[in-house]
């Protein structure tokens, strides 16, 4: 399977909130860049963000265009962000069910047939604008 085949299927367990699927598909030490705040390292701290996320947001990502590197390794991903913000993330605006639509990015990484990095970029002012 190729990285874009494995990321393809990471984005569709995200969308299909299949998260054990999701997790299989990164490798243990996996390094998660957030838009804003530390990288998390590890399974673990990867998999206590995705309970926040279920928590706080209802999200679906659709018109994902995907770019790749020439040595295969690396995957680039373009979607919308389409949301219901449930409950109040830490710092963040009250939560109301308020629904956004957002432009986002991810870069990942794949090593050994596992996901290795994921790092991900979107507009947090824009994205407070819209739930305020």
């Amino acid at each position: 399977m190729t990285a874009l085949d494995i990321v393809k299927q990471y984005y569709k367990a995200f969308n299909d909130k299949d998260y054990p699927a999701m997790l299989s598909l990164l490798d243990p030490e996996i390094r998660h860049e957030p838009n804003q705040g530390e990288p998390r390292i590890g399974l673990q701290n990867f998999e206590e963000f995705l309970q926040i996320m279920e928590d706080c947001y209802d999200e679906t990502l659709t018109d994902m265009v995907f770019y790749t590197a020439e040595n295969g390794g690396k995957v680039a991903c373009e979607f919308t962000v389409n949301g219901i913000y449930k409950k109040a993330d830490e710092g963040l605006p009250p939560a109301h069910g308020q629904q956004y639509v957002l432009p986002a990015a991810s870069f990942l990484e794949v090593r050994d047939g596992k996901i290795g990095r994921v790092a991900t970029f979107y507009n947090l002012p824009l994205w407070i604008k819209l739930v305020s």
